[in-house]
């Protein structure tokens, strides 16, 4: 199933569903209407039958099935009749052929791919739009599906997309520096924006535009040097993620604290079964707020360790003694089983 931009950009995909039913198989099955609605009336109007006996005999003209009239025609029924059946017979052919051809060629499951692709990309809300879908891409859209977070991958390359459609991902052909494809993409519906452009200008692009759309979106962006750091954030990233440096730590720290290293692999590992961390939020109306570590009861309730607290002014309280005041609007990074950490989660963000 070969992508092209027409098939998986938004504008285009809107084009392409009407124009399909102006030519090939929808203009067959639009003629076939025709002829029988045309029969039909030829009938009545000619014959005088009634409307069900001249659809009856249209059909069984048409599709040449060969039973009896079902009344005698007149001389001018008979003329009507036979060119209903050089019409009606050639309409039928042609469109029985090019459905046979649809469904020998896999074009009509494609088609019906395409709209479901379609209809899941406009019902999608607090997802990802991941920009670029290279070797980082891939490995954060792995992530992103194994932990089951929604998201929709938008690359210019229909290689790539076709590759990220194929690994069960949404995915658009088109740039994400132009604004009516973040709108497509849904950008006033998303949790957040991850560019993972191959060059620094392009994720400066890609970040300047979301972010004068969504002045709200919470936007991280992959860099390729230390001298676009500055620029990105200046453009409005939330977050600048370096993968050389991130990599070079990482073989730092396991070279250093090996056991540290597997501690928090462990910990935020989706294929822990037993531990993992989360951030969780407290909302306004959350129990959790005004109330001590210790009074909201999550070490008994939940088996939750409160590793640390993210005040609503970005300050972070690391290890907070039992006695630390939970505020709304706070996120708590929290360490416990999955299903206790996601009865917290609920807990903590009752509206």
């Amino acid at each position: 199933m070969a992508v092209s931009r027409d098939t998986a950009s938004g504008s285009s995909s809107a084009v392409r569903p009407r124009s399909w039913w102006r030519r090939g198989p929808g203009l067959a099955l639009l003629l076939l209407a025709t002829v029988l609605a045309g029969g039909t009336s030829g009938f009545i109007l000619i014959e005088g039958w009634d409307p069900w006996e001249s659809f009856y005999m249209t059909v069984t003209t048409v599709t040449t099935v060969g039973y009896r009239e079902i009344h005698e025609l007149s001389p001018p029924g008979q003329v009507f009749n036979a060119a209903l059946i050089v019409i009606g017979v050639s309409t039928v052919l042609y469109t029985f052929s090019l459905l046979m051809a649809l469904v020998v060629e896999g074009t009509l499951h494609d088609r019906w791919s395409q709209r479901r692709r379609l209809r899941m990309q406009t019902e999608l809300t607090q997802h990802f739009i991941v920009c670029g879908y290279g070797r980082i891409g891939r490995i954060l859209t792995e992530e992103f599906r194994r932990q089951q977070v929604p998201f929709l991958v938008v690359d210019p390359d229909p290689e790539r997309v076709h590759a990220a459609i194929e690994a069960g991902a949404l995915a658009v052909v088109g740039d994400a520096t132009h604004e009516d494809l973040l709108r497509r993409a849904g950008i006033d519906r998303a949790r957040g924006l991850i560019t993972t452009a191959g060059t620094d200008a392009e994720n400066v692009y890609i970040v300047l535009t979301a972010r004068l759309l969504c002045p709200d979106l919470f936007i991280i962006s992959r860099i390729e040097t230390e001298e676009a750091r500055g620029k990105l954030l200046r453009a409005g990233a939330d977050r600048v993620i370096s993968p050389y440096q991130i990599g070079g730590l990482q073989l730092a720290q396991t070279a250093l604290r090996p056991a540290v290293v597997d501690f928090v692999h462990l910990a935020t590992s989706s294929d822990n079964l037993e531990l993992t961390m989360e951030q969780i939020r407290v909302s306004q109306a959350s129990p959790l707020a005004a109330r001590s570590i210790v009074d909201s009861g999550l070490r008994q309730r939940y088996r939750a360790i409160v590793v640390a607290i993210q005040r609503a002014d970005g300050r972070m309280e690391f290890n907070p003694a039992s006695d630390t005041v939970i505020r709304a609007g706070d996120s708590l990074i929290v360490l416990g089983p999955p299903e206790s950490l996601r009865a917290l989660e609920a807990y903590a963000g009752v509206v």
